[in-house]
């Protein structure tokens, strides 16, 4: 039987707490799980969502002297090397940061939190003009109300505010910043969901219908 919890109680999981996905994750796994040469889009600015312990920051900051870069992790076990960049512990279900950027991304980061599509929708409105916001994402963990699986009809409503979503590769992107308002109300996540995709134990998220919030 699934079970709700709010973010304050699903960021003590151990399944969030411990989680261990790439958080020394280098530079060039970027390239390999998003598909995308960090270098080549930072332009004004990166920020990196659930950035693990800041490696990749810290060797594309030395390789881009003078770039603002910024990492938001919840853990906040930030490695020393990564200090020449600017690195927050924060939830990203509530953070927001006072400039926008011309690259965003989250490596396997959505996958232990709550209110995903929220974090994707403000996510939208932090980019700048021609700004690039790239994800994995795997739309099987988007549940309705009762447990029924969301996938068809959230990755509609997802295509429909303008996203690319790739099932295959479980990737979600969005060239040019927007004003995003998706039609579902989140409801709670299910950290007993089980392994996903990757093979580690994920959170599953629940959301009803809100036609209002399109209005």
């Amino acid at each position: 039987m699934e079970r709700r919890l709010d973010d304050a109680a699903l960021e003590m999981s151990p399944v969030v707490a411990n989680c261990a996905m790439n958080r020394e994750r280098t530079l060039a796994s970027y390239g390999r799980e998003l598909g995308l040469d960090v270098l080549a889009e930072i332009g004004g600015g990166w920020l990196d969502l659930c950035c693990g312990a800041g490696r990749a920051l810290a060797e594309a900051a030395a390789r881009r002297p003078g770039a603002r870069i910024t990492g938001v992790d919840l853990a906040g076990h930030f490695l020393p090397a990564a200090s020449a960049v600017h690195l927050v512990t924060a939830s990203v279900a509530e953070w927001s940061p006072d400039a926008s950027y011309d690259l965003i991304t989250c490596v396997h980061g959505l996958h232990y939190v709550g209110d995903k599509l929220g974090v994707l929708a403000r996510a939208a409105s932090w980019l700048g003009p021609d700004g690039l916001l790239v994800a994995n994402f795997e739309v099987a963990s988007v549940r309705l109300a009762g447990g029924a699986p969301g996938g068809r009809r959230v990755a509609a409503a997802l295509r429909e505010a303008g996203f690319r979503y790739d099932g295959r590769r479980r990737r979600i992107s969005l060239r040019g910043p927007r004003e995003v308002r998706l039609p579902y109300r989140y409801l709670g996540a299910d950290d007993r969901a089980g392994p996903n995709y990757t093979g580690q134990a994920a959170v599953d998220s629940f959301y009803e219908p809100d036609p209002v919030s399109v209005r």
